[in-house]
């Protein structure tokens, strides 16, 4: 039986959820995924997977950098489409909840895929309304619509969700609270999907270049074995595991070479290249026993 946690209305309780959302409402003006979102309106906040035109490196630096982009988005879109492409059908009655959606390029891919409902939510105020902003000038307000909510307890009644998604955002939260939440909002059967890096079980402790991605983006990576012990405990049952460390690697390689750079880039390159980190995909249906 499934114990509601729906919220109180505090969205934000703890000092950690604080300094999380204070640091995304601060980030408006990161050069580059507003670059990488400016033709289609799909600005993310998740990296890429897949190969990329190696021809790319061998321009000239100064009629580089239009193409470098144009493919780093490819590449980030191709990521959300590994996600989407492993959700199963979803009709246009069907709805979906986007856990930590940014600024909306996976909610919106998901609509403009399946024309379902998409519930984003994130506890940054300043991307929610960014969001919404967006789907009213796609033409998908009604339904794409974007929350101040906690994903750790929304306020979504009991089996709301065929669906539930997230991309590269569960390194921010506890996992056994987090699917404790995910299998009280989908449905018997639902399917929850996702991606993310995480620290391989081969590794005694977060190496050097994890505890860096750590310290920039105010998370906490997850021990590859952690993810699956707390799907498992919350009826969230693997039906599929796809280790993409090596897809994952031409990005940053790319990334490095980018005029837009933050700085990060080396050290995710060295925990993939290293195998310190692992970069999963995972679909799981929710199984009640």
């Amino acid at each position: 039986m499934k114990e509601s946690q729906v919220s109180n209305g505090q969205v934000i309780r703890t000092p950690h959820e604080a300094a999380v959302a204070r640091y995304w409402d601060e980030k408006q003006d990161d050069a580059i995924n507003l670059l990488l979102g400016r033709d289609d309106g799909l600005i993310h906040h998740h990296y890429g997977v897949g190969e990329f035109d190696r021809s790319i490196l061998q321009l000239p630096a100064e009629s580089r950098e239009e193409p470098l982009l144009a493919e780093l988005h490819r590449m980030e879109n191709r990521q959300t489409e590994m996600i989407i492409n492993s959700l199963g059908g979803v009709g246009r009655n069907g709805r979906v909840l986007d856990a930590g959606s940014g600024r909306g390029g996976t909610a919106f891919m998901l609509h403009d895929r399946f024309g379902c409902l998409v519930e984003g939510i994130t506890i940054s105020t300043y991307q929610v309304e960014f969001s919404q902003r967006l789907a009213e000038q796609r033409g998908c307000s009604s339904k794409v619509k974007f929350h101040f909510q906690n994903m750790l307890r929304t306020d979504f009644p009991d089996d709301s969700f065929d669906r539930v998604v997230t991309n590269e955002t569960s390194m921010y939260v506890d996992l056994f609270e987090l699917y404790r939440e995910f299998a009280r909002v989908i449905k018997p059967g639902g399917r929850y999907v996702f991606i993310t890096s995480c620290i391989s079980d081969t590794a005694s402790s977060a190496s050097p270049d994890i505890q860096e991605i750590d310290q920039h983006y105010g998370c906490n990576t997850h021990p590859r074995s952690r993810y699956f012990k707390a799907l498992v405990s919350n009826d969230l049952i693997p039906y599929k595991v796809r280790d993409l460390t090596a897809q994952a690697i031409p990005y940053w390689e790319l990334r490095t070479q980018s005029a837009h750079r933050t700085g990060i880039e080396d050290a995710f390159l060295r925990a993939y290249l290293t195998r310190a980190a692992n970069f999963l995909l995972v679909g799981t249906h929710y199984l009640p026993s």
